[in-house]
């Protein structure tokens, strides 16, 4: 699935309960997926890494629908196939 296609499915699924909750409560909600994701990593979950991961991807897609922002485009602008530093492919920039 390309993440045009999934913030499509997305925009299809939740965009109604996602405008009318607004672009502020919706960011919230966002944020505590990231807390989740946090949590999980951090007690070394690695079964529920996954599960959150997706989680904070449909949150941060639900975003892009309310701010009409379109992820793979924005995506693919900022890394080109290379590291947007140091334009390599691997990246070679001279930090961790």
């Amino acid at each position: 699935m390309e993440i045009k296609e999934f913030q499509n499915l997305i925009r299809e699924l939740y965009l109604s309960r996602d405008a009318k909750r607004g672009a502020d409560k919706t960011f919230l909600w966002f944020l505590e997926e990231v807390g989740e994701l946090t949590r999980a990593y951090r007690r070394g979950e690695k079964g529920n890494l996954g599960k959150e991961m997706a989680d904070v991807f449909a949150w941060l897609a639900s975003m892009a629908n309310l701010l009409s922002v379109d992820l793979e485009s924005e995506v693919l602008k900022k890394y080109p196939k290379v590291c947007p530093i140091c334009s390599s492919a691997p990246c070679t920039c001279p930090f961790p």
